[in-house]
């Protein structure tokens, strides 16, 4: 089984250095133009998954057009909450996001957001039952779900969840064998 894992092309988020998780922004038009230089290759008999955020689905679009594909709402990235839209430059004075920065942001939860924790849960019982079900699949979905699953299936590697943040339009390409997940970058 092989499980391409790609990151949305770029958005104005993105771009500017916005916490954008649960803004369902589009790509915006440098990101729709990187991908034209994106090529990758898809198992075969494989089923596409998108996390259901604009900028998920216009990535695949892009990437596999004229495919069909499913959504996976588990699949989505983290709710930023009160800190949705906000750059480091525009929340550094805010004692909720000096709270929020500072402590254990995997536990800690935004002012109306979701934790890392519970992120990381919800995406890792999504990743859960797609694997399960033992196909091929090309997921595009969102750098922190990325990372959340890369964190939880190579833990002897000791990185980090910004550690396993691939770029905008890269990711991985896991492939179980034996028993044993394996990867390589997209």
């Amino acid at each position: 089984m092989t499980i391409l894992l790609i990151r949305h092309g770029k958005t104005r988020a993105n771009e500017q250095h916005l916490y954008c998780g649960s803004t369902d922004l589009p790509l915006s038009e440098s990101g729709r133009q990187e991908l034209t230089w994106v090529h990758p290759s898809a198992p075969e008999s494989c089923r596409y998954l998108s996390s259901g955020m604009r900028r998920a689905n216009e990535t695949l679009e892009l990437l596999f057009p004229g495919v069909a594909y499913d959504t996976v709402p588990g699949l989505r990235e983290v709710d930023f909450g009160k800190f949705e839209l906000g750059s480091y430059e525009q929340l550094k004075e805010d004692p909720d996001y000096i709270a929020w920065i500072t402590g254990d942001n995997m536990a800690n939860t935004p002012p109306g957001g979701e934790s890392g924790s519970d992120m990381t849960a919800r995406v890792l019982s999504a990743f859960g039952e797609i694997a399960a079900e033992g196909r091929n699949a090309v997921i595009v979905t969102h750098g922190g779900v990325i990372a959340a699953i890369m964190a939880s299936l190579f833990p002897q590697e000791n990185k980090n969840r910004y550690q396993w943040q691939s770029a905008n339009g890269g990711g991985y390409r896991l492939e179980f064998r034996d028993g044993t997940w394996i990867y390589s970058n997209v």
